[in-house]
């Protein structure tokens, strides 16, 4: 199962920016079991949700062609929390993408406020120089992924 931390886009620029958002509510389990008696989205999880965007950022940005996996945090830095009923935005900027990978910076609001920065580097799998073979089909950008993906951004990546 793939769990999804965004809920769709609201802006796209090919190889340039993406905006995601995910609303923060209390059907989601994780918010009862991170502190317990004080609900909140724990900072993995926004961590994880700019990772999303950035990665089909950049993933879109070559076609889909490649295997976009997250190579590196560069920075994450949280300066205030997101709790039930508040709205996250997700926005990330595509620094660098060359053939072995991309880098992206990225800042977290939540309901007009900034509170935090995400900055990922992301690695094009097939060509690194570990000398790993990996599958030849696309494992992170699937037939269904794509499908999916043309819920999250109508006009692209398949169901459109």
């Amino acid at each position: 199962m793939r769990w999804f931390w965004i809920d769709r886009f609201v802006e796209f620029e090919s190889g340039r920016r993406a905006v995601a958002l995910k609303n923060v509510t209390m059907a989601e389990e994780h918010l009862h079991d991170h502190v317990p008696g004080f609900p909140v989205m724990p900072a993995s999880l926004m961590i994880e949700g700019m990772a999303q965007t950035a990665g089909i950022l950049v993933g879109e940005a070559r076609g889909f062609r490649e295997k976009v996996i997250l190579a590196k945090i560069r920075r994450a830095t949280f300066e205030g929390i997101a709790g039930p009923g508040e709205q996250l935005r997700y926005e990330a900027v595509l620094e660098t993408l060359s053939d072995a990978g991309a880098q992206t910076t990225g800042t977290v609001t939540c309901d007009g406020r900034e509170i935090g920065r995400v900055d990922l580097m992301f690695s094009h799998i097939d060509r690194n120089m570990s000398g790993l073979a990996f599958p030849e089909e696309n494992f992170v950008f699937t037939e269904e992924f794509m499908g999916l993906l043309g819920t999250f951004l109508p006009g692209r990546g398949g169901a459109g």
